[in-house]
């Protein structure tokens, strides 16, 4: 226990309170399910970048990653830079896709966009996604909270158990008042925090040790291995010596930790719910330089602690409190200790949200109340209390102590082998079948559940390689294989729909895409017209047939699914209209092939211009 309980306790009073606060205003503005979970797809970029971030970097960040570097030096640092690179290829790559795919079948949840995207009939992959999530994260968020009663003990002295109960009342109670929207505004506050924390301690300690060249010195005097990066320094007996050189497999397995943004569902999320594409380049820079600081900050903490402390510590993760409360004043200790808990708190509430829609839309709702007609008012109150019983069942857990932490070492990679590959192949393979999506997610999860066991079969060529590696590889192959050789391809034409986003996407919240005008068309002659009507969840419907010339309608159609409750209902957004075909064009255009194949008219521009 630290001995400036007084201020810390003021800071963490203040901090909580507000956070609370942040469910109260945000509870008016969530009146419908889509609120509820995916804030409606109206995060602007900014907001994005940091949600996303501090969704993903939980007490580990704070805690974690200055513990390691603590003890082995930077050598410890490669995992930094697999989760740099990956944050960077997933913003990248995923995120705009997912954005276009998921709000064209109108999923809320990875399992809902699963399914539809491959039209699996047998809802086997939405069943088998839905479980992996929900059961994942009530783990996961069970480390959080157990995280949360460690903090609170080490800090306070107040005990485990009630720093547990204390932390996770207040996020049960602005994640069921604002559902995603407080998370947003929260994760905002949080992410700017954790950003200005990740510098404000560095800085410091740099300051009262007289810049990086005395680091560096002292560093040295320890023992060089702590600034080589392919060495691993060794702890012991509260002092540091040479230890033992990394090696190719250690280093990949640090690296490898970056895979697993790919398959993330509380990551993956802040996608799907960002205003535009056209938002996603400035969420992505803002997003990568936001990872490069706190993770670059966290891992000086870790180094500068090695010879700014006192004394060595008996736990080295404590070596971001140690050095906070040493370096700074009581009220400034209390606002850095307040950016772990926000690390925490941040990545606990988007998993119990997660959970908790997985719950109501791919089970509850999917699988139970499949042909029953529900309103939106009560699928929110559904989703709220989802989201009471993954905290109790998650509490429950915490309260058995750390031996959830033993499990929770699979989740992250198990949800990057599970979900990474078959997400990726989704978004950039239009013809990969549903066979080849539910190969791809048994083989990643089962991989890793059992390569503890399997690599020490493998006898001489046993690797000891992180389970992210040998996991997301034969998630690949699996995919690849089924993907190819067995079912059907979907029938729907993805790599068209991939082409629509900057022609077809509303530019603003609420707003409709009405008309643009077909290319070399003069103007209020053949605008573009959507003759789509949405029938269903993940359902669309466009009607008619080529009339002769100068008029084409689209025949393409869907399967039916189940109605969208609350489409109809006031109030409710509506999905925005995508275009299919011009209904009249000049006469100088070629006549439709006379197979019915085809258009004979130029799309939209890939720009978006001439909306």
């Amino acid at each position: 226990m630290i001995a400036l309980t007084v201020p810390v306790m003021i800071t963490f009073g203040v901090f909580l309170i507000a956070m609370v606060m942040v469910g109260v205003v945000t509870h008016e503005e969530t009146t419908t399910f889509d609120d509820f979970t995916v804030g409606s797809r109206r995060l602007t970029a900014p907001v994005a970048a940091l949600s996303a971030g501090a969704a993903d970097m939980s007490g580990w960040l704070f805690l974690g990653l200055p513990g390691a570097v603590y003890m082995a030096g930077i050598g410890a640092t490669w995992i930094a830079a697999g989760l740099i690179v990956g944050t960077y290829l997933n913003w990248r790559f995923v995120a705009p896709r997912l954005r276009i795919f998921t709000e064209r079948v109108g999923a809320v949840t990875l399992p809902s966009y699963l399914e539809e995207r491959f039209e699996d009939g047998s809802r086997v992959i939405r069943l088998l996604s839905a479980v992996v999530t929900v059961v994942f994260f009530t783990v996961y968020v069970a480390s959080g909270l157990v995280a949360c009663g460690l903090l609170a003990d080490e800090i306070f002295g107040a005990g485990f158990e009630l720093g547990l109960t204390v932390f996770a009342v207040v996020i049960v109670i602005y994640t069921i008042l604002g559902g995603f929207r407080a998370l947003s505004v929260s994760h905002s506050i949080q992410g700017t925090l954790m950003f200005l924390t990740a510098i404000a301690l560095p800085a410091i300690a740099l300051w009262q040790l007289g810049g990086f060249g005395a680091l560096h010195d002292r560093l040295t005097a320890a023992t060089p291995a702590l600034l080589d990066p392919l060495a691993e320094a060794s702890f012991a007996d509260k002092k540091w010596t040479s230890g033992h050189s990394l090696g190719v497999v250690a280093t990949i397995s640090l690296l490898s930790w970056g895979l697993g943004y790919f398959g993330q569902p509380h990551i993956l999320t802040r996608f799907m719910s960002i205003r535009s594409t056209r938002d996603i380049p400035l969420a992505r820079r803002l997003g990568v330089m936001w990872v490069i600081v706190v993770l670059t900050g966290a891992s000086l903490v870790g180094l500068a602690g090695i010879v700014a402390l006192d004394k060595p510590l008996d736990n080295p993760e404590t070596v971001f409190i140690a050095l906070s409360t040493q370096l700074t004043s009581p009220w400034l200790a209390g606002v850095l200790l307040v950016a772990v808990l926000a690390a925490i708190k941040s990545t606990v509430d988007s998993q119990l949200l997660v959970s908790a829609t997985s719950l109501t839309e791919d089970l509850y709702r999917a699988f139970f109340r499949r042909r029953a007609q529900i309103s939106d008012t009560m699928l929110l109150l559904i989703g709220r209390l989802s989201v009471v019983a993954v905290a109790l069942v998650a509490y429950v857990i915490a309260l058995s102590g750390g031996a959830v932490l033993d499990i929770v070492a699979y989740a992250w990679a198990g949800f990057g082998a599970a979900f990474g590959p078959v997400i990726l192949l989704s978004l950039f393979w239009p013809r990969m079948t549903a066979a080849g999506a539910k190969a791809g997610m048994l083989t990643g999860a089962l991989t890793v559940l059992l390569w503890k066991q399997i690599d020490p079969l493998l006898g001489p060529l046993q690797t000891g390689i992180y389970e992210m590696v040998p996991g997301v590889l034969a998630a690949t192959a699996a995919a690849l294989f089924f993907g190819t050789f067995v079912g059907r391809p979907p029938a729907l034409d993805w790599s068209r729909v991939a082409e629509e986003p900057l022609g077809t996407e509303p530019r603003h919240p609420g707003e409709q895409q009405v008309a643009g005008q077909v290319p070399g068309q003069p103007q209020g002659q053949a605008a573009w017209q959507s003759q789509s009507a949405w029938q269903g969840r993940g359902t669309w419907q466009s009607q008619g047939a080529w009339e002769g010339p100068g008029g084409w309608q689209n025949q393409e159609q869907r399967r039916p699914e189940r109605p969208q409750q609350g489409a109809s209902q006031p109030g409710s957004p509506q999905p925005p209209s995508y275009p299919t075909h011009p209904t009249s064009y000049p006469s100088s255009w070629p006549a439709p092939p006379a197979d019915g194949g085809g258009s004979p008219y130029p799309g939209p521009p890939a720009d978006g211009s001439g909306r």
